[in-house]
């Protein structure tokens, strides 16, 4: 009788070992406590076998890849510098400006309400100028009348720093009396 076995074929492809024993794979999107998208990492063969690669979240770490990937990355490196320099003039405009916010306040010059982070990007949508609420850094609200700087972060390296005036507001009821004796106790003429 002939020998019928057959030998098996490994059911996955041998991957690259890396120098601690785990395997060497090439992230295709960021994973959580593992590393952010193109890192090469170490990992054990049951996650990689499980997890990564039927995912799709790695792939095999190799020379082509890596290639690609350095390649990727100084494209990126670029146009993340060309992304500064464009927020560092933005800082510049930014700085140039001085908004005026107007506020109900008491005689003492204590507002009635706050002027916070919302108002803020309000004001300065009106001077078309882009900016979201939590690029705004206050120490707390605005809760008083005057100048106050306020910082606005652009990015984790850019910082531009905001003159906010916070005036009482005005009305048009209020009538501003001359100082004098003209009109004491007299009647008014029909």
């Amino acid at each position: 009788m002939p020998n019928t076995q057959t030998k098996k074929k490994p059911r996955f492809k041998r991957l690259p070992r890396g120098a601690n024993g785990g395997i060497q794979l090439l992230l295709i999107q960021s994973v959580n406590h593992l590393g952010k998208q193109g890192d090469l990492v170490e990992v054990r063969p049951g996650y990689a076998y499980n997890y990564l690669l039927p995912q799709g979240l790695a792939t095999i770490a190799s020379d082509h890849h890596l290639r690609m990937i350095e390649k990727h990355k100084a494209r990126l490196a670029e146009i993340e510098k060309s992304r500064l320099a464009d927020l560092r003039i933005l800082a510049k405009e930014l700085e140039r400006q001085s908004l005026t916010i107007e506020a109900n306040a008491n005689d003492e010059g204590h507002l009635y309400g706050s002027v916070g982070a919302p108002e803020i990007v309000a004001v300065l949508k009106q001077s078309n100028f882009t900016i979201t609420s939590d690029q705004v850094r206050l120490e707390g609200p605005l809760k008083e009348l005057g100048l106050y700087t306020v910082k606005i972060q652009l990015h984790p390296q850019v910082d531009a720093e905001l003159k906010v005036w916070v005036v009482p507001t005005v009305t048009g009821e209020e009538e501003i009396k001359p100082i004098g004796k003209k009109d004491e106790g007299k009647p008014a003429k029909k």
